[in-house]
C-alpha cells in the first residue's frame, strides 16, 4: 500500500512546484520516496512470480527521478507530480514493452506495453501482427483482458494511411496503422492507499503479460 503522507506530498507539491519550496520539504519528499520505494519493491517481488525477468530487478533502477527535464520544454516546473515506475526486463531503460506504475493523487494507474518505438522494433510488431493476426486477437479479446482494459489497446499516434507494404483491406490494418501499443487501468487514491493495492496491480500486470509477451517476441 502506499501511504497517506505520499499523496498528499504530491498534492501540495502539485500546488508549490518550485525549487524553493522544494528544498523546504525535502523530508517530506525522502519520506515519500522511501514510501513508493518499499512499494515498489513489493510490487517487483509479485510480479515476478508472474514474470520471472521481472523478479530479479532491484526497484532503483526501475523508478523515474522526480525532476522533469526542461530544456526543450515551455513548462518549466521543476518537478513531477507524481511518482512512477517502469519494469522491462533491463530496468526502466530496457528496449521492448514492459509494465508500469503511476502514483499521482486522483490519476493514479497501472499500464503497459511498448510507447512510440523505434521505426526498426515498429516494424517488427506490425510485422508479427501481421503474420500472427489470430493470436493478437485472442489475446486482446481475452475476458480478463478486457476486463481490466475497458478501452482496449490505445495509441498516442495512428497512421491515416497504411504503412508501406500494407493494404487498406488487411483485416490487422487499425493495429498496423498503430505508432504505440499500450493499455492502462486507473485506480483511485482510496484504492492507492488500501493494503489490496499492490494485489490489484499485480493481477493488472498479470492481465496484460500475454500482450508484454507479444510484443516483445516481434522485436527480440
Amino acid at each position: 500500500m502506499i501511504q497517506q503522507n505520499t499523496l498528499r506530498f504530491l498534492k501540495d507539491l502539485g500546488n508549490n512546484n518550485n525549487k524553493a519550496w522544494f528544498d523546504q520539504h525535502r523530508k517530506n519528499y525522502e519520506s515519500a520516496r522511501e514510501d513508493f520505494l518499499l512499494g515498489v519493491t513489493r510490487l517487483i517481488q509479485s510480479t515476478g512470480e508472474i514474470d520471472a525477468a521481472i523478479g530479479n530487478l532491484f526497484a532503483k533502477d526501475c523508478i523515474f527521478r522526480i525532476n522533469r527535464d526542461v530544456r526543450f520544454s515551455k513548462d518549466k516546473r521543476p518537478y513531477k507530480n507524481n511518482m512512477a515506475c517502469y519494469f522491462n526486463k533491463n530496468g526502466k531503460k530496457g528496449n521492448g514493452a514492459g509494465y508500469y506504475l503511476h502514483i499521482e493523487p486522483g490519476k493514479s494507474f497501472a499500464g503497459g506495453g511498448i510507447w512510440m518505438p523505434m521505426a526498426p522494433e515498429l516494424a517488427k510488431i506490425r510485422q508479427e501482427i501481421d503474420y500472427s493476426f489470430a493470436e493478437w486477437k485472442q489475446l486482446i479479446g481475452n475476458p480478463v483482458f478486457q476486463k481490466h482494459f475497458t478501452k482496449g489497446i490505445t495509441a498516442d499516434a495512428v497512421l491515416t494511411r497504411p504503412p508501406k507494404g500494407y493494404d487498406e483491406n488487411n483485416p490487422a490494418i487499425n493495429f498496423i496503422k498503430m505508432k504505440s501499443f499500450t493499455v492502462g487501468k486507473s485506480f483511485s487514491d482510496d484504492e492507492v492507499l488500501k493494503p489490496s493495492f499492490i494485489k490489484k496491480v499485480t493481477a493488472t500486470f498479470g492481465a496484460m503479460k500475454p500482450m508484454i509477451d507479444f510484443l516483445n517476441k516481434a522485436v527480440d
